[in-house]
Protein backbone atom coordinates (compact mmCIF):
# COMPACT_ATOMS: atom_id res chain seq x y z
CA UNK A 1 0.00 0.00 0.00
CA UNK A 2 3.00 2.72 0.55
CA UNK A 3 4.50 1.55 -2.16
CA UNK A 4 1.89 1.86 -4.58
CA UNK A 5 -0.46 4.63 -3.27
CA UNK A 6 1.91 6.26 -0.57
CA UNK A 7 -0.33 5.15 2.56
CA UNK A 8 0.81 4.20 5.93
CA UNK A 9 -1.81 1.93 8.30
CA UNK A 10 -2.26 0.69 11.88
CA UNK A 11 -4.86 -1.30 13.48
CA UNK A 12 -5.94 0.95 15.96
CA UNK A 13 -8.90 -1.15 17.19
CA UNK A 14 -11.09 -4.28 17.38
CA UNK A 15 -14.58 -5.01 17.96
CA UNK A 16 -17.28 -7.65 17.53
CA UNK A 17 -19.97 -9.28 19.51
CA UNK A 18 -17.24 -11.78 21.33
CA UNK A 19 -14.75 -10.32 22.06
CA UNK A 20 -16.09 -6.87 23.04
CA UNK A 21 -14.04 -3.31 22.55
CA UNK A 22 -10.51 -3.97 21.75
CA UNK A 23 -7.91 -0.62 21.02
CA UNK A 24 -4.19 0.40 20.97
CA UNK A 25 -3.76 3.28 19.67
CA UNK A 26 -0.51 2.59 18.72
CA UNK A 27 -1.35 -0.44 16.64
CA UNK A 28 -2.42 -3.77 17.26
CA UNK A 29 -0.35 -6.48 15.92
CA UNK A 30 -1.57 -7.78 13.25
CA UNK A 31 -1.03 -11.17 13.80
CA UNK A 32 -2.89 -11.01 17.35
CA UNK A 33 -6.27 -8.83 15.38
CA UNK A 34 -6.46 -11.65 13.28
CA UNK A 35 -6.08 -14.35 15.46
CA UNK A 36 -9.10 -12.86 17.45
CA UNK A 37 -11.04 -12.24 14.57
CA UNK A 38 -10.60 -15.73 13.65
CA UNK A 39 -11.31 -17.04 16.77
CA UNK A 40 -13.39 -20.13 15.23
CA UNK A 41 -13.94 -22.10 18.35
CA UNK A 42 -15.98 -19.73 20.18
CA UNK A 43 -13.63 -18.83 23.08
CA UNK A 44 -14.73 -15.48 22.77
CA UNK A 45 -13.45 -13.22 25.93
CA UNK A 46 -11.34 -15.69 27.86
CA UNK A 47 -9.25 -16.58 24.65
CA UNK A 48 -9.16 -12.92 23.81
CA UNK A 49 -7.52 -11.96 26.91
CA UNK A 50 -4.67 -14.44 26.74
CA UNK A 51 -3.54 -13.57 23.02
CA UNK A 52 -3.80 -9.68 24.34
CA UNK A 53 -1.38 -11.01 27.11
CA UNK A 54 0.54 -12.16 25.23
CA UNK A 55 1.09 -9.59 23.42
CA UNK A 56 1.30 -6.67 26.45
CA UNK A 57 -2.36 -5.57 25.80
CA UNK A 58 -5.12 -4.91 27.57
CA UNK A 59 -8.71 -5.55 26.83
CA UNK A 60 -11.57 -2.91 26.96
CA UNK A 61 -15.44 -4.65 27.11
CA UNK A 62 -18.73 -3.60 26.26
CA UNK A 63 -19.93 -3.24 29.69
CA UNK A 64 -17.19 -0.46 30.08
CA UNK A 65 -17.44 1.24 26.33
CA UNK A 66 -19.51 2.36 23.82
CA UNK A 67 -18.30 3.30 19.95
CA UNK A 68 -17.44 6.60 20.62
CA UNK A 69 -15.77 6.09 23.85
CA UNK A 70 -13.91 3.39 21.61
CA UNK A 71 -13.47 5.63 18.52
CA UNK A 72 -12.10 8.08 20.92
CA UNK A 73 -9.32 5.74 22.73
CA UNK A 74 -8.59 4.31 19.06
CA UNK A 75 -8.13 7.79 17.74
CA UNK A 76 -9.30 6.27 14.88
CA UNK A 77 -9.11 7.94 11.31
CA UNK A 78 -11.20 5.45 9.62
CA UNK A 79 -13.92 2.98 10.48
CA UNK A 80 -14.96 0.21 8.78
CA UNK A 81 -18.29 -1.44 9.57
CA UNK A 82 -19.36 -4.91 8.95
CA UNK A 83 -22.03 -5.45 11.10
CA UNK A 84 -25.39 -8.02 9.98
CA UNK A 85 -27.78 -6.60 7.92
CA UNK A 86 -30.76 -5.52 9.75
CA UNK A 87 -33.81 -5.36 7.42
CA UNK A 88 -36.27 -3.41 10.25
CA UNK A 89 -33.67 -0.39 10.81
CA UNK A 90 -30.39 -0.63 10.01
CA UNK A 91 -29.19 -0.94 13.63
CA UNK A 92 -26.95 -0.68 15.24
CA UNK A 93 -24.76 0.29 11.97
CA UNK A 94 -26.09 3.47 11.40
CA UNK A 95 -25.09 4.46 14.99
CA UNK A 96 -22.05 3.09 14.54
CA UNK A 97 -21.21 5.47 11.28
CA UNK A 98 -22.85 8.25 12.80
CA UNK A 99 -19.90 8.26 15.53
CA UNK A 100 -17.22 7.55 12.90
CA UNK A 101 -18.50 10.94 11.10
CA UNK A 102 -19.02 12.80 13.88
CA UNK A 103 -15.69 11.40 16.21
CA UNK A 104 -13.98 12.95 12.13
CA UNK A 105 -13.05 9.38 10.41
CA UNK A 106 -14.07 8.00 7.40
CA UNK A 107 -16.72 5.71 7.52
CA UNK A 108 -16.50 2.43 5.03
CA UNK A 109 -19.31 -0.01 4.90
CA UNK A 110 -20.31 -3.14 3.46
CA UNK A 111 -23.97 -3.16 5.42
CA UNK A 112 -26.63 -2.32 3.08
CA UNK A 113 -29.26 -1.10 5.74
CA UNK A 114 -27.79 2.18 6.76
CA UNK A 115 -27.84 3.06 3.41
CA UNK A 116 -31.39 2.37 3.12
CA UNK A 117 -32.82 3.57 6.17
CA UNK A 118 -30.31 6.64 6.84
CA UNK A 119 -28.25 7.36 4.09
CA UNK A 120 -28.90 11.38 3.56
CA UNK A 121 -28.21 11.90 6.93
CA UNK A 122 -25.26 10.05 6.69
CA UNK A 123 -24.35 11.64 3.36
CA UNK A 124 -24.94 15.03 4.52
CA UNK A 125 -23.09 14.29 7.84
CA UNK A 126 -19.98 13.08 5.84
CA UNK A 127 -20.37 15.82 3.77
CA UNK A 128 -20.35 18.70 6.48
CA UNK A 129 -17.16 16.86 8.21
CA UNK A 130 -15.45 17.07 5.20
CA UNK A 131 -15.07 12.94 5.59
CA UNK A 132 -16.22 10.26 3.27
CA UNK A 133 -19.08 7.56 3.91
CA UNK A 134 -18.46 4.66 1.28
CA UNK A 135 -20.70 1.57 0.61
CA UNK A 136 -19.02 -0.17 -2.55
CA UNK A 137 -19.50 -3.82 -0.71
CA UNK A 138 -23.08 -3.30 -0.22
CA UNK A 139 -23.95 -4.44 -3.55
CA UNK A 140 -22.42 -6.63 -5.39
CA UNK A 141 -19.36 -7.49 -3.42
CA UNK A 142 -16.61 -4.84 -4.48
CA UNK A 143 -17.78 -4.16 -8.50
CA UNK A 144 -17.53 -0.66 -8.62
CA UNK A 145 -20.74 0.19 -8.89
CA UNK A 146 -21.35 3.45 -6.93
CA UNK A 147 -18.31 4.82 -7.89
CA UNK A 148 -18.88 4.31 -11.43
CA UNK A 149 -21.79 6.62 -11.90
CA UNK A 150 -19.20 9.44 -9.59
CA UNK A 151 -17.55 9.14 -13.08
CA UNK A 152 -20.79 10.07 -14.82
CA UNK A 153 -21.43 13.19 -14.15
CA UNK A 154 -24.78 14.72 -15.27
CA UNK A 155 -26.25 11.57 -16.29
CA UNK A 156 -29.74 10.63 -15.51
CA UNK A 157 -30.68 7.31 -14.02
CA UNK A 158 -34.21 5.99 -15.65
CA UNK A 159 -34.06 2.32 -14.31
CA UNK A 160 -32.65 -1.11 -13.78
CA UNK A 161 -32.96 -4.50 -13.65
CA UNK A 162 -30.72 -7.68 -12.71
CA UNK A 163 -29.91 -10.45 -10.28
CA UNK A 164 -28.65 -9.50 -7.14
CA UNK A 165 -28.96 -12.95 -4.73
CA UNK A 166 -26.86 -15.40 -5.68
CA UNK A 167 -27.84 -17.81 -2.67
CA UNK A 168 -31.35 -17.69 -4.85
CA UNK A 169 -28.90 -18.75 -7.94
CA UNK A 170 -27.45 -21.58 -6.42
CA UNK A 171 -30.79 -22.85 -4.95
CA UNK A 172 -32.39 -22.29 -8.01
CA UNK A 173 -29.50 -24.30 -10.20
CA UNK A 174 -29.64 -27.35 -8.18
CA UNK A 175 -34.01 -27.25 -8.05
CA UNK A 176 -33.34 -27.85 -11.86
CA UNK A 177 -31.04 -30.70 -11.17
CA UNK A 178 -34.13 -32.78 -9.61
CA UNK A 179 -33.63 -31.27 -5.77
CA UNK A 180 -36.56 -30.24 -3.62
CA UNK A 181 -36.41 -26.67 -2.40
CA UNK A 182 -34.99 -27.97 1.31
CA UNK A 183 -32.78 -30.53 -0.12
CA UNK A 184 -30.89 -27.71 -2.37
CA UNK A 185 -31.38 -24.58 0.48
CA UNK A 186 -29.19 -27.42 2.36
CA UNK A 187 -27.03 -28.18 -0.07
CA UNK A 188 -26.41 -24.23 -0.35
CA UNK A 189 -25.59 -23.79 2.93
CA UNK A 190 -23.25 -27.08 3.11
CA UNK A 191 -21.43 -25.21 0.00
CA UNK A 192 -21.22 -22.05 2.56
CA UNK A 193 -23.71 -20.10 -0.05
CA UNK A 194 -26.79 -19.88 2.36
CA UNK A 195 -26.68 -18.90 5.71
CA UNK A 196 -28.37 -21.40 8.61
CA UNK A 197 -30.77 -18.90 8.61
CA UNK A 198 -31.28 -17.98 4.72
CA UNK A 199 -34.87 -16.24 5.52
CA UNK A 200 -33.83 -13.00 4.41
CA UNK A 201 -31.95 -14.84 0.51
CA UNK A 202 -35.25 -16.82 0.02
CA UNK A 203 -37.67 -14.47 0.44
CA UNK A 204 -36.05 -11.80 -0.71
CA UNK A 205 -35.40 -9.23 1.71
CA UNK A 206 -31.76 -9.30 0.88
CA UNK A 207 -32.59 -8.65 -3.09
CA UNK A 208 -35.09 -5.69 -1.83
CA UNK A 209 -32.51 -3.79 0.24
CA UNK A 210 -30.21 -3.93 -2.46
CA UNK A 211 -32.83 -2.45 -4.91
CA UNK A 212 -33.30 -0.12 -2.44
CA UNK A 213 -29.76 0.76 -1.79
CA UNK A 214 -29.36 1.34 -5.55
CA UNK A 215 -32.55 3.62 -5.96
CA UNK A 216 -31.63 5.69 -3.17
CA UNK A 217 -28.02 6.11 -3.93
CA UNK A 218 -28.42 6.46 -7.82
CA UNK A 219 -31.97 7.49 -8.80
CA UNK A 220 -31.97 9.79 -5.51
CA UNK A 221 -35.23 8.86 -4.44
CA UNK A 222 -36.12 7.89 -1.34
CA UNK A 223 -37.70 4.26 -0.87
CA UNK A 224 -39.06 2.67 1.99
CA UNK A 225 -39.06 -1.73 1.78
CA UNK A 226 -43.07 -1.83 2.20
CA UNK A 227 -43.14 0.18 -1.19
CA UNK A 228 -41.06 -2.47 -3.15
CA UNK A 229 -43.24 -5.80 -4.38
CA UNK A 230 -41.48 -8.77 -2.53
CA UNK A 231 -41.71 -12.04 -3.53
CA UNK A 232 -39.20 -14.73 -2.76
CA UNK A 233 -38.43 -18.10 -4.02
CA UNK A 234 -39.83 -20.28 -1.19
CA UNK A 235 -43.10 -21.44 -3.22
CA UNK A 236 -41.24 -22.52 -6.32
CA UNK A 237 -41.55 -26.34 -6.81
CA UNK A 238 -39.01 -28.12 -8.60
CA UNK A 239 -41.17 -29.39 -11.13
CA UNK A 240 -42.11 -25.67 -12.18
CA UNK A 241 -38.15 -24.84 -11.84
CA UNK A 242 -37.54 -27.72 -13.94
CA UNK A 243 -40.09 -27.24 -16.85
CA UNK A 244 -39.30 -23.69 -17.24
CA UNK A 245 -35.47 -24.72 -17.54
CA UNK A 246 -36.52 -27.28 -20.53
CA UNK A 247 -38.98 -24.94 -22.03
CA UNK A 248 -36.31 -22.36 -22.50
CA UNK A 249 -37.69 -19.86 -19.56
CA UNK A 250 -35.68 -20.58 -16.24
CA UNK A 251 -36.58 -19.19 -13.41
CA UNK A 252 -34.68 -16.29 -11.73
CA UNK A 253 -34.90 -14.01 -8.77
CA UNK A 254 -35.25 -10.26 -10.32
CA UNK A 255 -35.16 -6.83 -9.23
CA UNK A 256 -36.99 -3.72 -10.87
CA UNK A 257 -36.64 -0.20 -10.74
CA UNK A 258 -38.18 2.63 -12.98
CA UNK A 259 -39.38 5.57 -12.65
CA UNK A 260 -42.20 6.94 -12.35
CA UNK A 261 -42.70 10.76 -12.28
CA UNK A 262 -41.49 11.66 -9.38
CA UNK A 263 -41.55 8.03 -7.87
CA UNK A 264 -40.09 4.90 -8.51
CA UNK A 265 -41.77 1.29 -9.06
CA UNK A 266 -39.72 -1.58 -7.73
CA UNK A 267 -40.31 -5.32 -7.50
CA UNK A 268 -38.19 -8.18 -6.50
CA UNK A 269 -39.92 -11.00 -7.91
CA UNK A 270 -38.78 -14.75 -9.46
CA UNK A 271 -39.40 -14.37 -13.22
CA UNK A 272 -38.84 -16.18 -16.58
CA UNK A 273 -36.12 -15.08 -18.34
CA UNK A 274 -35.38 -16.38 -21.94
CA UNK A 275 -32.57 -18.61 -22.64
CA UNK A 276 -29.76 -16.31 -24.63
CA UNK A 277 -30.87 -13.54 -22.88
CA UNK A 278 -28.01 -12.13 -20.08
CA UNK A 279 -30.17 -12.65 -17.20
CA UNK A 280 -30.68 -15.93 -18.35
CA UNK A 281 -26.79 -16.94 -18.02
CA UNK A 282 -26.30 -16.08 -14.38
CA UNK A 283 -26.00 -18.74 -12.39
CA UNK A 284 -24.06 -20.02 -9.23
CA UNK A 285 -22.56 -17.24 -6.93
CA UNK A 286 -22.70 -14.75 -10.04
CA UNK A 287 -24.73 -11.63 -10.15
CA UNK A 288 -26.29 -8.99 -13.17
CA UNK A 289 -27.48 -5.49 -13.47
CA UNK A 290 -28.35 -3.16 -15.90
CA UNK A 291 -28.76 0.33 -16.27
CA UNK A 292 -31.18 2.39 -18.34
CA UNK A 293 -29.29 6.17 -18.54
CA UNK A 294 -30.82 8.72 -20.69
CA UNK A 295 -27.20 8.34 -22.67
CA UNK A 296 -26.39 5.10 -22.48
CA UNK A 297 -29.22 2.99 -22.75
CA UNK A 298 -28.12 -0.01 -21.73
CA UNK A 299 -24.97 0.01 -19.32
CA UNK A 300 -24.59 -3.22 -17.36
CA UNK A 301 -21.88 -5.48 -15.53
CA UNK A 302 -21.56 -8.93 -15.02
CA UNK A 303 -19.60 -10.32 -11.69
CA UNK A 304 -18.62 -14.01 -12.48
CA UNK A 305 -18.61 -16.92 -9.57
CA UNK A 306 -16.44 -13.98 -7.31
CA UNK A 307 -13.98 -15.43 -4.65
CA UNK A 308 -14.05 -15.20 -1.08
CA UNK A 309 -12.63 -12.07 -0.96
CA UNK A 310 -14.35 -10.20 -3.39
CA UNK A 311 -16.47 -8.08 -0.53
CA UNK A 312 -13.09 -7.21 1.17
CA UNK A 313 -11.18 -5.90 -1.55
CA UNK A 314 -14.59 -3.65 -1.82
CA UNK A 315 -14.00 -2.61 1.82
CA UNK A 316 -9.98 -2.18 0.35
CA UNK A 317 -10.62 0.16 -2.56
CA UNK A 318 -12.85 2.41 -0.57
CA UNK A 319 -10.23 3.12 1.93
CA UNK A 320 -7.77 3.69 -0.65
CA UNK A 321 -10.66 6.14 -2.06
CA UNK A 322 -10.81 7.60 1.46
CA UNK A 323 -6.79 8.10 2.16
CA UNK A 324 -6.26 9.83 -1.43
CA UNK A 325 -8.66 12.57 -0.72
Amino acid sequence: MRDRYGIAFRITGVASRRLGWIVDANGLDTTTALALSDDREGHGFSRADELLKEKGLQPLRAKALDVKSWLAAARADVLFEATSLNVKDGQPAADHIRAALEHGAHAITANKGPIVHAYRELRDLAAARGKRFLFESTVMDGVPIFSLFDQLPAIHLHGFHGILNSTTNVILGEMEQGLTFDEALKKAQSLGVAETDATHDIDGWDAAVKTAALITVLMDIPVRLDQIEREGIRDLTTQAVRNARRDGWPFKLVCRAQRVGDGVKASVRPEKVLIGTPMADISGTSSYVAFNTDIFPLLAITEQDPGLYATAYGLLADFVRAAER
